[in-house]
């Protein structure tokens, strides 16, 4: 708080006046001196000094160093005269040149002291504060400031105890300060309590303040000697609190090292007893991690000789070290792996195939293939393991297929999830030389397994994502490369590790973001959604029992009939899985178990009524209830990531010159299958009875709902072109067909995929009949008869046959009737090509 050398210490001492001690330095007035100096008389003009850093005080001395043209012709006149100026403080220091509005209007009346003439033309003055002066008007500003002014008296306001116990009080503080701070000589303490005037003590104390300029002027203006001194003793407690808290710190940081010195001084100890003794807690710490080495069977040659080196900086490197953490985290990685170290598989493939089906329903193929490879495994011991991934829509098992195909094998079940990872780094792991350094989710999932042949699932391998961390799926094209993951290395470990006995099963919901390369190194299953009668197998066998379970029910307290579970699936689901049935019995076995608990009911068997009781109105109504009567709406197959879905499209017709509007958020080739569609319409007007004007004065509109979900692909050729023909021939789409295919301009309908899919949903829809290619026949034959049950499918090859097929054989308004136009009409459309076309050529001409 108080400046770094007390101001009049540094005044005398630059006058070399040869003080003895720093008392003698200080004017110590009596109360009677400083009343004389303080009620001395104000003149009503004086010369005024601005003072850039300093705030004076009454009786305080300090040096000035004055170096202004204005100042010094204001100080060498005044020294030649009276020796009285008047000193007040600028507001801003950085003015060099200021102005009468750039200083404060509360000064005080000074007497100069002692002057000195300096090698460089300026000249230090030595002033001493007397009394407290206000501006009235500034009168002349050259060649310096002069202004009129009156005195102001500071009023004392505190008596007797009181006064007393303040001057005690901020004498106290001073003193403490002066005790804490390195920077103020001692002797200060001395001369502050020899101080016997109040206000002097005060002037003094707030004239050395290291506070701002502002808030010394603000003590200054404060004309009651109270209201003086408690400012003065919130600043002086401030600076008390924070000198206090460095001392805290001090000595905390002085207690840290020294506690340092006498950890090492008593390690130090410890060590020479130990080794007096024969121990050493460090070499056996390095015994112990050298007999797991040899104890540790199936550990390569090349990782001995590695462990082996890095045990022996180990032992040369002290506890106390970062490195030591570091060589021993390392070296223990190398034990905890396994290394040769693998399970016994079950080869009875019968066996295998009871727990397959215990855990699962159907899933032919991928139980299949999992046989296969047990039984290639049984003839040959040292193939390698595939690598499988799972693609389908959510919910239809795929996590939990690779828990049932680890159980099946008798083997330990590994899952980390890949969707979100950004990080190469999670891979393939930090290099040690980071701190907090970790192999990467590969060798972490070996050392949690405890053997060399688990199966491995990584989930969601399609959300992987990349940025400037690197792309974590290039790490996997070694991992999941037969040919490379015998040899793969972690950046942590730098060692080859074998990966080859890993059964890797990697999930994904869709292929399209899979980079080709490591899409090319898995062996693709796809498992698609489930029709009805699987669903209904499925909560049956494993749902309702997993339920019941969970919410503390047994089978003698709920009983739910398969029309209940019918009904839950078919209006209260609409997904390809089974995640969200699941969710929807648990609501019903909740309900059950809430009744129960309450005393309302025994036990419950849940019918087709109680299920609209417990889970509310149906959340889903068949599609065929939203078509449309109109010419132009057909009804298409898409399919998605989640399954498959029917898809409505409408085609529209107003008067205009037979342009092409699309909406629905369609992409680029779905919009190129409009184009086909018009294009062969266009080139069989005539056979199929559209009127030519219906091309040229007609604007044709094709939207496919639900506008916010973008679209694209071929397959929607058919539908496409069965909604256009269907505006144009105003005959309208049979109500109960749908259909997929993409179309050539040649007149072909080509093979498209998801043939599974589709076909499930235009049976959830309550289709009737079914189109597709062709050469998707091979599609339908993988498809269980009872899925298809009574869905009637038929085949396009090309598609001049497909108006009659799928159009209705009379029109519901005459085409000629109804594209009909004015011939006003036809005039302005010509009228406006011809206009179109000059302009045109006038650009080709100007071009």
């Amino acid at each position: 708080m108080f400046d770094n050398r007390l101001k009049i210490q540094t005044a005398f001492e630059d006058q070399n006046e040869g003080f003895d001690d720093f008392e003698q330095a200080i004017p110590l007035l009596s109360e009677e001196e400083e009343r004389k100096l303080t009620e001395s008389e104000v003149p009503n003009s004086l010369p005024i000094l601005p003072l850039k850093n300093t705030v004076l005080f009454p009786g305080v001395v300090v040096p000035i160093t004055v170096g202004r043209d204005r100042s010094l012709a204001l100080v060498r006149e005044a020294y030649e005269t009276d020796k009285i100026i008047g000193v007040v403080a600028q507001k801003d220091e950085t003015v060099e040149d200021p102005n009468p509005q750039d200083v404060y209007e509360v000064g005080t009346v000074a007497q100069i002291l002692k002057l000195i003439k300096m090698p460089d033309g300026s000249k230090s003055i030595v002033i001493q504060g007397k009394s407290v002066f206000e501006i009235d008007e500034i009168t002349e500003t050259d060649p310096y400031f002069r202004a009129s002014v009156k005195g102001i008296r500071q009023v004392m306001d505190l008596t007797g105890i009181e006064l007393d116990a303040s001057m005690r009080s901020i004498k106290e503080t001073a003193t403490k300060i002066v005790n804490l701070s390195p920077n103020i000589p001692s002797e200060a303490s001395i001369a502050i309590n020899n101080i016997s005037s109040p206000t002097f003590l005060l002037n003094f104390i707030s004239s050395n303040l290291q506070v701002s300029l502002s808030d010394k002027q603000q003590i200054l203006e404060h004309m009651h000697f109270s209201k003086r001194l408690e400012k003065v003793m919130e600043h002086l407690n401030k600076e008390l609190q924070v000198l206090n808290l460095s001392e805290e710190i001090r000595s905390k940081v002085k207690t840290d090292i020294d506690d340092q010195q006498r950890d090492f001084y008593l390690r130090q100890q410890m060590k020479a007893i130990q080794e007096a003794l024969g121990e050493d807690s460090e070499q056996q710490e390095v015994a112990k991690l050298r007999e797991r080495l040899k104890a540790k069977k199936g550990v390569p040659d090349y990782v001995i000789k590695d462990a082996e080196k890095e045990l022996q900086r180990l032992e040369m490197t002290p506890s106390a070290s970062p490195n030591y953490g570091i060589i021993h985290s390392y070296v223990e990685w190398i034990l905890d792996l396994p290394w040769g170290d693998y399970s016994d598989d079950k080869l009875d493939l019968k066996k295998a195939r009871k727990v397959l089906d215990e855990d699962h329903y159907g899933l032919e193929k991928v139980k299949t293939r999992i046989i296969e490879y047990l039984a290639v495994l049984k003839l040959k011991k040292d193939m390698k393991a595939p690598i499988l991934c799972f693609y389908g829509p959510p919910g239809v098992g795929k996590t939990s297929l690779g828990k049932s195909i680890a159980r099946a094998m008798n083997r330990k079940f590994e899952r980390f999830s890949l969707g979100g990872i950004h990080d190469e780094a999670e891979i393939r792991g930090h290099r040690r030389t980071y701190i907090g350094a970790l192999p990467g989710r590969i060798l972490r999932a070996m050392k949690k397994a405890g053997k060399g042949n688990p199966v491995m699932m990584l989930d969601e391998i399609d959300k992987v994502g990349s940025d400037f961390r690197g792309d974590p799926t290039s790490a996997l094209l070694e991992v999941l490369d037969p040919e490379q993951n015998d040899t793969f290395t972690d950046n942590y470990l730098e060692l080859e590790y074998d990966l080859s006995k890993v059964m890797f099963i990697a999930t994904a919901n869709s292929l399209d973001t899979i980079a080709p390369p490591l899409r090319d190194r898995m062996e693709i299953i796809y498992i698609s959604g489930y029709t009805l009668e699987e669903k209904l197998e499925i909560a049956k066998k494993y749902l309702v029992p997993k339920q019941i379970e969970e919410n503390g029910l047994t089978k003698k307290l709920i009983k739910i009939s398969s029309a209940a579970i019918e009904k839950i699936i078919d209006e209260y689901t609409r997904e390809s899985g089974v995640r969200n049935l699941e969710r929807q019995i648990g609501s019903v076995c909740r309900n059950v178990a809430a009744r129960i608990a309450g005393g309302e009911i025994e036990n419950m068997s849940v019918g087709v009524a109680d299920v609209s009781e417990i889970l509310g109105k149906r959340k889903f109504y068949s599609d065929v209830a939203e078509r449309t009567t109109v010419p132009g709406v057909s009804t298409g197959l898409a399919w998605t990531p989640y399954g498959g879905d029917i898809l409505f499209i409408e085609a529209s017709v107003s008067r205009g010159t037979g342009k092409l509007h699309i909406t629905g958020q369609l992409g680029e080739v779905m919009k190129e299958s409009a184009m086909l569609a018009i294009s062969y319409l266009r080139a069989r007007y005539k056979e199929l009875n559209i009127p030519e004007d219906a091309f040229k004065y007609w604007d044709l509109h094709i939207h496919v709902p639900q506008g916010a979900v973008p679209k694209d692909g071929p397959s929607a050729g058919v539908a496409l072109l069965s909604a256009v023909a269907s505006i144009f021939t105003q005959r309208k789409v049979r109500s109960t067909i749908a259909m997929t295919g993409e179309i050539t301009l040649r007149g072909l309908v080509l093979p498209v995929g998801g043939i599974k899919e589709k076909v499930l949903a235009a049976k959830r829809a309550g289709i009737q009949k079914v189109f597709l290619p062709k050469k998707n026949e091979k599609d339908v034959d993988e498809i269980e008869k009872d899925v298809i049950g009574n869905l009637n499918i038929e085949y396009l090859e090309r598609m001049d046959p497909i108006i009659d097929l799928l159009l209705e054989e009379e029109p519901v308004n005459d085409p000629d009737e109804f594209f009909n136009v004015p011939d006003s009409h036809k005039k302005q459309v010509q009228s406006n090509h011809v206009k179109d076309t000059h302009e045109e050529l006038a650009i080709m001409k100007n071009n």
